[in-house]
Formats: C-alpha cells, structure tokens, sequence
C-alpha cells in the first residue's frame, strides 16, 4: 500500500512539477484507484486544458505578433472559471489590437494613397493613443498643406491670379521647407510674369521705353531677352515710323497754297535735302507735252528741264532752257523707279563749300509721278548713305510731290479755262437776260392763256351740266309723247281714221326728230370734252351694207331716187373697227345725200385704197377703205365747202332756207371719224351733186399686234356670191336681217313673243304717272299685268306683297329713294337675287348705264323708250334660252332686237338726220 501510494504520489507531484516548470506534456500514468483515481483524472484534464489554452494562446500571439495576422482568437474548449476568463482577455487583447493597428492600415493607406479625408477614430490608450494623435495631426498637417499649394496652383497656374501665397500652420522640417519652396515658386513666377506683363501693356500703349529687368534662368531668362530685343525693334521702327509721318505731314503743308512751279522746286530740295542728309540736289521738271505723250518711252532731248537746285553750281545750267535726258535720269524716267547709287567714283561729281570740295559717296535719282504720268525727276547726293529710312521716305513722299505738282499744273490749266469760261458765261448771261425776258413774256401770255383755260373750262361744266339736265328733263316728257303715238298709229281697235292714224305717226316723227336733236347735241358736246368713246371689234363688211340698204332702199323708193351700191373686188371681207360709230358717219352722209337730191340717184361705192409714203390721208396707215357717197343733188358752192363741217352750219345757211336741219350732221361725223383714225373729204358742184369720201382704216389704229394680226388673218376679198347680194335691190328686210324695222304691237303677240309676254307680271317703279301711263297701255296690250310704285320704297313693298312679279322696270331719279338705292336693297335679299331688273331712265350721259349694271340693274333701256327695243330685252331676259335659239315666227325676233337695240344715245342707231 505504501508503494502503491508513494508511486501514484510522486508521479503526481512529477506532473504537477512539470506543470509548475511550464512543461505541460506530463500526463499521470500510475494505475489508481478511488479518490486517487479521479485525483489522477483531474490532473490530467487540467494539464490537457493548461496546454490546450498554452497552445491556442501561443498561436494567437504568433498569428497577431509575429505573422501579423489580425483577427485570430483563443479557442479553448470545455475551460471554466479562471482559464476562461484568462482566455476571454487574450481574445478581447487580440480584438483591440486588430481594430486599433487595422484603423491605423486604412488611415496609413488612404494617406499613401492620396486620401486625406480619413483619420483614426478607434478608441485607444497610452502609447497607442499617442501614436493616433501623431497619425491624425500628420493627416491633418498634410491636408492642409495639400489645400493650400493646390490653391496656389490652381491661382497662379491656371486662374492667373499672381502673388498668391502658401499658409501652412504649425509645419516644421521637410513640411515647412516645402511650403517655403512652393511660395518661393509662386513668387518668382509672380514676378518675372508681373514683369513681362508691366513691359507688354506699355508696349501695347504706346511706350517703347520699358524693358524687363527682373533676374530670371533658363527658357524665362530667353523670353526676356527675346522681349526685350522685340521692344527695341519697335521703338527703333516706331521711331522711323513717326520721323517718316511728322515730314510727310510738314512737307506737305509747306507745299500747300504755292501756284509756281519754281517756288515749289526750290522748296522741296530746301527741306528734303538736309532733311536726308544729303549735300547735293537737283530738280527736273518734264515737258508736259512729253509727259502726256502717248508712249512714255519717247522722252527726247529736251524731255527735262532743271528748274531747281541745292548746293549745285547753279551758273552753269540754269541759264539752259533744258537738258538732255540721257544716263540714269533717263533711265529713271524710262522705268519710273528710284535708282540709288552707291560707291560714287571721285571724279562723278563734286561737291562745293568755301572751304574746299569733296566727291559724294551716295547718289539717289527719285522719278516723280501721278497716275503713272511722269512729271519730273529729283536728284540728290550725299557724303554718306542712304539709310533705309530715309529710302522709304523718298518712296512715300515723291506721291506727295506727284499730287503737288499735278495740282499745280491742273490750277494752271483751270485758271486759263477759267479765263476763258469767264468770257463765255458773260456771253451767256447776255443770251441769258434776253430769255429771261421772253419767259417773262411767256408767263405773262401762260397767265393770260390760264385764265382763259379756268373760264373755258368752268364754261364746259356749266354746259355739261346743263345738257345733262336738259337732256333729263327733255326726254322724260318724250317718253309717254313718242310711246303713246306709236300705240294711236297702230291703231289696233281702228277706231282711228286714217287722219288721225296720219297726224299720230306725224307726232311719233316729230318726237324722234326731237330725240335726234338731243342725241346730236350731246354727242358734239361729248366730243369737244373728249369724252366719245370708240370700241373697235370685228366688223363684217356685208353687215354694214346690209344695215344701209334695210335704212334707206325704202326712203330713195318714196323719193323716186335711183340707189345704188357697189363693193371693189379687194376690198378685204371684214374690218377692226367700231360698228355703231361707222353706222353714224354713214347714216349721215347718206342721209344728206337723199335730203339734197331731188332727182337722180345716190350711190355708195367701197373701195380699197393704197397710199403711197408721201401722199396719205389718214395717219401712216397703209390699208384704207373708202365709202364715197355720191349725189345728183343742189351741189355745194366752193366758197361753202370749208365751213360746212362746222357746227351748226349748212350750205344753205339763211333764214328762209328751203331744206330743214341744224347742222351738227357732219360735224360730228368728222368728228368720229378722226376717232376712227379716218377722216372725210367732200368734193362739190353746184347743180351737179356732191361726193362724200369717207376713209377709215381697216385695222382700228393703236391696239396693237393683235388686232395687226388678226386683220393679216381676216383681209380676204369679199366672194364673188357676196358682192351680187350687196348690188340687189332691197324692197324689204330679209328673214335673217339685224336691224328690224318698227312693227305693230299685234305682231309681238305671235310667235316666239306670243308665248313668252302674255301673263308675266311687271312692276314699274316710276314718279312720273305720264311714263307709267304710257308704259301701262303697252304693255297690257302683249298681255302683261302691270303694277306699279311711285318710288323706291313703295316699290319694294309692293315686291313684298306679290312675290310672283317676273320682271322690274325701274326709274333712276326719283324722291326719297331712288333706283340705284332700290336696285342695291332688292340685290341684297336672296329672295330677289336673281329677279331681272331693266333701268329704264332718262339719265343717259355718258357712265350711266356702266353705274346702273353696278348698282344691280340687268340691262340698261334709256328714255325715250323705243317700244321694240323694251320688249326684246324684256323677252331676252324672260326666255333667255328661247331667245338665244330664235324660234321660227313672222313676229319680230326678241334676240336680234334686244341685242342690236342701242342701250345709249350715244350708240343709237336714230333715224336719218335732215341736215
């Protein structure tokens, strides 16, 4: 037992000691029982725990202290009390010192990487804690420092703010020493740009006297050389520059105001001269035949004359008129350039003072030009030379003497012209006080002549109106007269007897010869105010002949007078010309013819005339028709020939003279046919008969190439058909003639009339009861209902009151409203748009009918009312398609009436006149 006890005993105390020694590889290993067994258990498990902490400790610390890897920690399984706790503080020790060297790293790190943002911000104590307030002020210190040369540098480098200055509080060592030197950067930069800039703006403006004198090395110390040697060369050149400009200017104000060519000469080599340093100087003038020569090339001997001269000997070629132009001045003038010669040999030329001479070492010969035109040459001579200077001085200031020189010579010439201009004008002021005193005349008779203009035309107005006025007041009471006798002389009842039936188509002729005075009247007066309108158009010949035979076959046939008419076989087919105006001149013509011949005949003869260049009748045409109108009748004396185209004369002009008329026939005849571009030509006998020639041209003249051409298209010869038709005797109207003749009211009850008049309601708006009764009567007889207004007004309540009213004749002037105010109101009620509105009216001056179309009037029927003339137009516009197509019918044709009725006198075709 002793032995077993003092076995196990010491193996314990062995281990315990190995233990206590630090060697904790000892186990127990004694066979044990009992309490010595777990006593042997106990020892081992706190040995095994001792060197599983021993080893876990040991490998934190070579892990965090030796390899430096941070973040390892102790792990001791199955340990308690004290070793748990002692491992607990290694780990925490492990723990701390990771997070706090870790801290350190990133801040080491951001720093080493340019980042001073970061700092250490991990609790720590004692020396560690005094390693981060060093780490943390050296973050701080280099961040600022940072701040301020990257302010610097931003300021001076790229904002270009010099004198900028470094601020780095509580640096020391390296740190201070480089914020001395980057200030030290900034402020010799600052200075040597500072510098170059002072010297620079006062270069800029104007100050070449400033140089850089701040100390500088390298590429800088090149640039301030660089710099300085450019402002020397400015002012160098500045000053050349400003010696060239202030002698220009004051040479060329000496020149200024001298008119002798000499004193100008010897001015300029006084001033130029010594001005160049030059000792010797000469001036030659050319000949100013020589210099405006043709050839500047062809200077001959006497091409140049000295006139001038400095330092020379003047004795020995002043008294010579001039020199030859030969050697260098010749050549000068040749190639209009300066020649500078250098190097003058000694025996060239000499130069004298009182106190000996000497050759010059520089010669200069200086062509003097303007606008390329020679006119001198200036020689001079120095002991030295020529400085470029003063070559560019010569180069700019022989422009000044060109211009001189020229202004002097231009003077010269413009004095001598003025001398002579002077003479002339006072020949013209002479001419000129003989005109002023006939425009004095002139105005005197101009003033005169205006009076009598303003009177004459204030004398044409007062006629105009009055005609005008007359005209209204004559043909409105010719209205009803003419309308009634023409319904007694058609007696439709019979109640009449032939008598009576006699004195009302006596009373319906003595009215149309009234209307005819009227129409005659106003067309003079038209024509003295150049107010007749002409309106050429295409004209067939047969239409006109036709016109002439349906108006006075019937007259010649009750006269017992032979009528005739024949057509030239050239004589072109149709004409450009006005109809109605052409229709007048015949009517008249023809008219006389008849009046005047009591026995014979009467002929019309056309024909085509061909006038030669010097011998035309009508303006510079080449293609003319003639209607000759030939008599048998009382013939015209010779000594009454000129005056019967007057107005108001006749051959017969005394008071109890046998043939009626008033004389305004052939007047206006001549008239119109100027206005045709014709004129008429009378040839007379007494008791033999007269000849009527009236000329007018084929193409109208004055509208053109058109009508040019469509007369070069249309001229053709009448047919051989065509010309029998016109030599037929014509008793009556054919079916398909134009002009129809007065027919009875029974007749417009039959046919294409008879089915377009009968039930178609008419108002009449009218003030005057004797129209409205007139018009009433015939218009019932075609079976028309009639209304009828008093003005405009009632007029259109009427229209309100019966809507089914087909045509209006309407009055112009008339009280309260009159028909151009009513014919606007009716247009503008869609109802009455298209309701066909006939002006029927005494206005009938020229305008009228084109005013009365505006205002909203259909057609346009002038009073004194010509019956079949109302009733066509009222049939056109009732049946517009049936009268276009023309039915067949014995009545007359409402077409052809409406159509070829005259709208206004002045287009009429009136009865024959009886001048």
């Amino acid at each position: 037992m002793a032995s077993n006890l003092t076995s196990q005993v010491r193996n314990i105390a062995q281990v315990t000691t190995a233990v206590a020694n630090g060697d904790l590889s000892k186990m127990i290993t004694v066979s044990a029982r009992g309490e010595i067994l777990e006593l042997k258990d106990t020892v081992n498990t706190m040995v095994e725990q001792l060197r599983a902490f021993a080893d876990e400790v040991t490998r934190v610390a070579r892990e965090v202290g030796t390899d430096g890897r941070l973040g390892g920690r102790a792990q001791v399984l199955g340990v308690s009390g004290v070793w748990k706790d002692l491992t607990d503080n290694v780990n925490y020790m492990a723990d701390n010192l990771t997070g706090q060297v870790r801290n350190i790293a990133q801040v080491a790190t951001a720093v080493a990487q340019g980042d001073l943002s970061k700092k250490i911000d991990v609790d720590a104590r004692g020396e560690i804690l005094e390693l981060k307030t060093t780490i943390n002020t050296m973050v701080d210190t280099l961040s600022s420092f940072s701040s301020e040369v990257t302010r610097v540098a931003r300021e001076v480098g790229s904002e270009g703010q010099l004198g900028g200055q470094a601020r780095v509080e509580g640096v020391y060592g390296t740190w201070k020493r480089l914020t001395t030197n980057v200030n030290e950067l900034a402020l010799n930069l600052t200075t040597q740009v500072r510098a170059i800039a002072e010297v620079a703006s006062a270069v800029a403006q104007g100050d070449m006297t400033r140089a850089i004198t701040v100390e500088t090395r390298g590429e800088v110390s090149e640039l301030k050389d660089n710099i300085n040697l450019m402002v020397s060369n400015l002012r160098e050149t500045t000053r050349a520059k400003d010696w060239l400009e202030s002698n220009l200017a004051r040479l060329a104000g000496l020149m200024q105001g001298h008119r002798d060519l000499m004193e100008v000469a010897d001015l300029i080599l006084r001033e130029l001269t010594p001005l160049v340093n030059a000792q010797y100087g000469a001036f030659f003038l050319a000949d100013p035949d020589t210099a405006e020569g043709p050839a500047p090339t062809q200077v001959t001997a006497k091409g140049l004359a000295f006139i001038a001269g400095y330092g020379a000997a003047q004795g020995s070629v002043v008294d010579t008129g001039g020199m030859p132009a030969q050697g260098l001045v010749r050549q000068a003038a040749l190639e209009k350039k300066r020649i500078l010669v250098e190097e003058v040999p000694p025996d060239y030329i000499k130069i004298h003072s009182g106190l000996g001479d000497a050759a010059p070492a520089t010669v200069v010969i200086i062509p003097i030009l303007f606008e390329d035109k020679l006119l001198g040459v200036i020689e001079l001579a120095t002991f030295s030379r020529f400085s470029d200077v003063h070559l560019a001085f010569f180069d700019q200031f022989v422009n000044t003497i060109g211009v001189a020189i020229n202004t002097i010579i231009a003077n010269s010439r413009t004095e001598s012209l003025l001398s002579e201009s002077q003479r002339l004008a006072t020949q013209l002021q002479e001419r000129s006080d003989e005109l002023q005193r006939q425009q004095a005349e002139l105005r005197r008779s101009n003033a005169e002549l205006e009076e009598k203009a303003a009177l004459l035309a204030t004398s044409s107005q007062y006629k105009s109106e009055f005609l005008a006025n007359m005209s209204h007041e004559l043909r409105t009471p010719l209205n009803s007269l003419l309308i009634l006798a023409r319904l007694l002389s058609d007696n439709p009842d019979n109640h009449l007897s032939d008598q009576e039936v006699q004195f009302a188509t006596t009373i319906h002729r003595s009215g149309s010869d009234l209307l005819q005075l009227i129409n005659d009247i106003l067309d003079l007066s038209k024509i003295e105010a150049g107010r007749m309108d002409v309106r050429p158009k295409k004209l067939p010949l047969i239409k006109v002949l036709d016109y002439v035979h349906a108006t006075f076959r019937p007259l010649t046939l009750d006269r017992g007078l032979a009528f005739d008419v024949s057509v030239g076989e050239d004589v072109p087919r149709e004409m450009f010309s006005d109809e109605q105006r052409l229709q007048q001149i015949l009517r008249n013509l023809l008219s006389n013819a008849v009046k005047f011949t009591s026995a014979g005949s009467v002929e019309l003869r056309v024909s085509r005339v061909k006038e030669t260049a010097r011998d035309r009748l009508v303006h510079d045409n080449d293609d003319l028709l003639c209607f000759e109108v030939k008599d048998t009748g009382i013939g015209i004396p010779a000594e009454q020939l000129p005056v019967i185209f007057e107005a108001f004369q006749q051959a017969d002009g005394t008071t109890n003279r046998k043939y009626g008329g008033t004389g305004l026939g052939l007047s206006i005849s001549r008239e119109i046919a100027g206005l045709l571009g014709g004129r008429i030509t009378a040839e007379s006998r007494p008791g033999e008969g007269s000849v009527f020639s009236l000329y007018v041209p084929v193409v109208h003249p004055g509208h053109g190439a058109a009508a040019m051409a469509y007369a070069a298209t249309h001229t053709q010869h009448l047919p051989e058909p065509l010309e029998h038709a016109a030599l037929r005797p014509h008793t009556a109207l054919e079916p398909d003639d134009s002009w129809p003749t007065p027919s009875k009211l029974e007749e417009w009850k039959e046919g294409n009339a008879g089915r377009i008049l009968p039930g178609r309601k008419v108002l009449i708006v009218d003030d005057d009861i004797r129209n409205v009764f007139a018009l009433t009567h015939v218009l019932s007889r075609v079976g028309m209902p009639v209304l009828y207004a008093e003005n405009g007004r009632e007029g259109i309540e009427t229209l309100e009151r019966n809507p089914d009213v087909d045509i209006v004749l309407m009055d112009i002037m008339m009280p309260e409203m009159d028909g151009y105010e009513t014919m606007a109101a009716i247009r503008r009620s869609p109802l009455w748009r298209g309701l066909p509105i006939v002006a029927l009216t005494a206005k009938a001056m020229p305008g009228d009918r084109e005013k009365a179309i505006a205002e909203g009037a259909t057609d346009y029927v002038p009073k004194p009312v010509d019956v079949d003339q109302l009733l066509g137009v009222v049939c056109a516009l009732l049946d517009p398609e049936g009268a276009a197509t023309g039915h067949e019918s014995t009545s007359p044709d409402p077409a052809s009436v409406a159509a070829e009725a005259p709208s206004t006198p002045e287009e009429g075709a009136a009865p024959p006149t009886t001048d």
